[in-house]
């Protein structure tokens, strides 16, 4: 069973057909790779799955169709994204900012809390430790006291990064992860994502407009055009598919 899969998504404002009949799907430890030029739907994709957009068809998580439900039901289920502005918290620091990513994880109820039972102090110990693992993980140690606000934007991305996988969750969706990092951000955004694929197992569906970086890195790519699937497949044939290269330089013909 796939960890998740779309089949006929539809969504519309009004008269305006944002998506129309989408459909694929993502394994276990699998990279998936969603495409295409500026407005073909592909974050309108990501809204649908967290649960900021309904649109019509159906969204199964490990076979559960999760359209409809609140964004919140979907993330407890293990349903995790980035941003491609980070949504971090400025004036928080990145222990704290990752601690965000954990509230679906979190066992306490406010009486408890309220009282600072020991139970309570043993949860935060808890979350704290594994918030020391992620940051480990994206080697973002000497920031861990830091406000976010005031580091640089790669390192932001990177932490956006991070608290998506704070949550421990069963699917990741990176919404352009790679956008406005320098070279050598880039090279270890792509160390972390390998290392997500190959330690963690962790499915990914992953927008991203670094050709080169989704050739080298994807198990499969799905193109999106106009909010309709234009190609999908292993990246060497994809990258190659006239098509394809008709939507990114506008050259060639589409059919």
């Amino acid at each position: 069973m796939a960890e998740l899969a779309i089949d006929r998504l539809t969504l519309r404002f009004g008269g305006l057909v944002v998506l129309d009949g989408v459909s694929f799907s993502v394994e276990a430890g699998e990279l998936l790779a969603l495409i295409g030029p500026n407005g073909a739907g592909k974050t309108s994709v990501f809204n649908c799955i967290s649960g900021i957009y309904h649109g019509d068809g159906a969204i199964r998580f490990r076979g559960q169709d999760i359209r409809g439900k609140a964004p919140h039901q979907i993330a407890r289920l293990g349903v995790a994204r980035t941003f491609q502005h980070g949504e971090l918290f400025p004036h928080m620091t990145v222990i704290e900012n990752l601690l965000t990513g954990r509230h679906a994880r979190i066992r306490t109820n406010p009486l408890a809390e309220m009282l600072f039972l020991p139970s309570v102090k043993r949860e935060e110990v808890r979350q704290r430790e594994a918030v020391e693992r992620i940051i480990d993980f994206v080697e973002l140690e000497r920031y861990r006291h830091t406000p976010v606000g005031g580091l640089p934007f790669g390192t932001q991305k990177i932490i956006g990064f991070a608290r998506a996988l704070a949550l421990e969750p069963a699917i990741l969706l990176l919404d352009e992860p790679s956008a406005g990092l320098n070279r050598e951000e880039r090279e270890d955004l792509a160390r972390f994502i390998l290392r997500i694929k190959h330690e963690l197992k962790i499915a990914m569906i992953w927008i991203e407009h670094d050709m080169q970086m989704v050739a080298d890195l994807a198990d499969r790519i799905h193109v999106l055009d106009y909010g309709r699937t234009l190609a999908s497949g292993p990246a060497e044939s994809v990258l190659k598919d006239e098509r394809v290269v008709a939507a990114y330089l506008g050259t060639g013909k589409k059919t």
